[in-house]
């Protein structure tokens, strides 16, 4: 299942905060886009999936629109 998560408008932390609680209520292999206009979006996810172990997908800009798109981790046992 994919899930878009619009953070047009956000000032980091905002859109990492509201997309760690979205990212819990979905399952493994799920896919969260996340659509953001902060620059430092992209670093800030990067940073998140390396610490959290969702994996990164993607990232790009589209006019100054940032899409990150995340796969939901496994859960432990």
């Amino acid at each position: 299942m994919a899930k878009i998560f619009d953070a047009r408008g956000m000032k980091c932390p905002l859109p990492v905060l509201k997309a760690r609680r979205l990212l819990r209520d979905m399952e493994p292999g799920d896919i969260l886009e996340i659509q953001a206009t902060d620059p430092g979006a992209p670093a800030d996810f990067i940073h998140f999936s390396e610490t959290t172990g969702n994996r990164l997908l993607e990232t790009r800009e589209e006019d100054g629109l940032f899409i990150i798109r995340l796969e939901v981790a496994s859960r432990p046992e």
